[in-house]
């Protein structure tokens, strides 16, 4: 198996001709890939801003937000820049930049400020901003005010939190630092954007007079919830919120809620054709999560027990779905192998399942070695119902149990021979004493040296959690038994050598072709 780095590529925003002609033909597939900025009107746009399309000689590109916020624009009213897909960048590269634009996304900075970026990274916060100011055109106070400035627009227009409130939850220190910041990168102030917010649904309702009926979104972006919100609602009740999270189409929605649904964990997962549904562990206490797919979008359903964390839980959301990857890029590269071509064509978009805790997915990869899919659902089942944290609003709705639990608890609920128990209990010691750290910002050589240093762990789990907690997209899991089947199916040599010599034309997509090999498995033996 192998999970090594992509090659680097060309900044795709230092191509201005390329970015031009996708900003010409609105191409949405380009829609947070890179920003449009225009001079002669000062903001920024997605690359398929409906606006009139302006002169190539006004236009400038930018890798992200922040910087073109830094260059002194504003966002677009039109087009909401910010309401995209993420880069599939990040997931791609392996780099500083890369693994940084992870944690920011997750609310690093808020929680830990700069220096906590850096720690986690490495890195002093010279070196760091250095390297971002040069990758991305902006340093990390600048890249989290844009992470900052998206999740205050999501509680300002999705809650009725009083505004004071949405600028802490959202990480502000002041409110004049929330009223500026707003100002300045959506041209509005915080209460002119949750008027027109208001008024946007109230027309969305009058043009269809079902939508205060259904149960999907009635606005351009997202449902408004009438209950359990307000400062107090961070308690037992929770605080609800409801929106959409974009993708780039195609998205193979049965493919991944069938892999999350064969393997829920009953009290903390729920899963079936329609819908994932699941509990977070996140910084500022729990919450839970129902993720619908639906025509263009993923409908969100949130519910936080304190909504400082809402970056936190959107970033996971879009995580455990691989809402930013880029299906075309994949469809590419793997259909041009006649053997892989046909599982391509009948599964377009396919997606590779995230985590919702790296802990959480060490243990359950340490679980299910050499047992059953179902075996090791129910093995992680009952160590959830005896070490896991009941969710205060909703009856038996559990946490998965933390490292620490597990760490002092497990002997008493683990079950299975004394070595592989042992090492279980070993490694949840090591995540609870710090000696090491599963999270998405780290580096994956790095990460996998020390997870094959725990006793237990071998190369198949190792790069299960890279290609799971990681978002690693080229792992190839080729000690796996079935993914050799899947193909053998498809008419590949399934012998490990010949399989890893024939998935170097794969990259950088090696574990999408996994998921491929998996999915021919099983329908064979179906």
């Amino acid at each position: 198996m192998t999970a090594t780095a992509a090659p680097a590529e060309q900044a795709l925003w230092r191509d201005t001709e390329r970015c031009y002609r996708a900003v010409t033909s609105r191409d949405a597939r380009f829609d947070g890939q890179f920003i449009t900025a225009v001079r002669t009107t000062g903001i920024y746009c997605r690359p398929s801003c409906p606006a009139l399309t302006p002169r190539q000689e006004n236009v400038r590109f930018y890798p992200t937000a922040a910087a073109a916020q830094a260059a002194g624009f504003r966002a677009c009213r039109r087009c909401l820049p910010d309401a995209v897909p993420g880069s599939p960048l990040w997931d791609v590269r392996a780099d500083l930049a890369a693994r940084a634009m992870r944690l920011i996304a997750d609310g690093v900075v808020e929680r830990d400020g700069v220096p906590g970026l850096a720690r986690h990274l490495g890195y002093s916060e010279r070196q760091l901003g250095r390297v971002l100011t040069a990758e991305l055109g902006a340093g990390p106070l600048a890249l989290a005010r844009a992470h900052r400035a998206h999740s205050a627009r999501l509680l300002i227009e999705l809650s009725e939190l009083p505004l004071a409130d949405v600028a802490f939850a959202a990480g502000f220190t002041s409110v004049r630092q929330f009223n500026d910041t707003i100002r300045d990168v959506f041209a509005r102030t915080p209460s002119q954007l949750r008027t027109a917010a208001s008024a946007a649904r109230r027309r969305s309702g009058a043009a269809d007079p079902e939508a205060r009926r259904r149960k999907g979104n009635t606005g351009p972006e997202a449902r408004r919830p009438k209950g359990d919100t307000g400062p107090e609602a961070g308690t037992a009740a929770g605080t609800r919120l409801s929106l959409r999270l974009p993708f780039r189409p195609p998205f193979d929605a049965g493919g991944i809620l069938g892999f999350f649904a064969a393997r829920a964990v009953p009290g903390v997962e729920a899963a079936d054709e329609h819908s994932y549904a699941r509990t977070l562990r996140l910084p500022h206490g729990a919450a839970s999560v129902t993720l619908t797919p639906q025509d263009g979008h993923v409908r969100c359903d949130l519910r936080l027990a304190d909504v400082r964390d809402l970056g936190a839980a959107v970033t996971r959301a879009r995580r455990l779905l691989d809402l930013d990857a880029d299906p075309e890029a994949v469809a590419r590269v793997l259909g041009a192998d006649p053997a892989l071509a046909p599982a391509v064509a009948a599964a377009p978009g396919i997606r590779v399942p995230g985590a919702a805790d790296g802990f959480e997915l060490v243990l359950r990869a340490m679980l299910g070695q050499q047992i059953s899919v179902a075996a090791a659902r129910t093995a992680a089942a009952r160590l959830t119902a005896a070490l896991g944290d009941p969710v205060p609003w909703q009856k038996d709705t559990l946490l998965f149990p933390t490292a620490e639990a597990v760490a002092e608890r497990g002997h008493e609920v683990l079950r299975g021979p004394k070595r592989r128990i042992d090492a279980i209990l070993s490694a949840a010691a090591a995540v609870a004493s710090g000696d090491i750290d599963v999270h998405v910002g780290r580096d994956a050589a790095e990460l996998r040296a020390e997870l094959l240093g725990l006793t237990g762990v071998g190369p198949w789990t190792a790069d299960y959690v890279l290609m799971r907690v990681l978002g690693a997209p080229d792992v190839l899991l080729t000690g796996d038994l079935v993914l050799r089947k899947g193909a053998s199916a498809l008419g590949i040599a399934d012998d490990i050598p010949a399989l890893t010599e024939r998935a170097q034309a794969w990259r950088p997509w090696r574990s999408y072709a996994g998921m491929y090999l998996w999915r021919s498995s099983q329908a064979r033996t179906a």
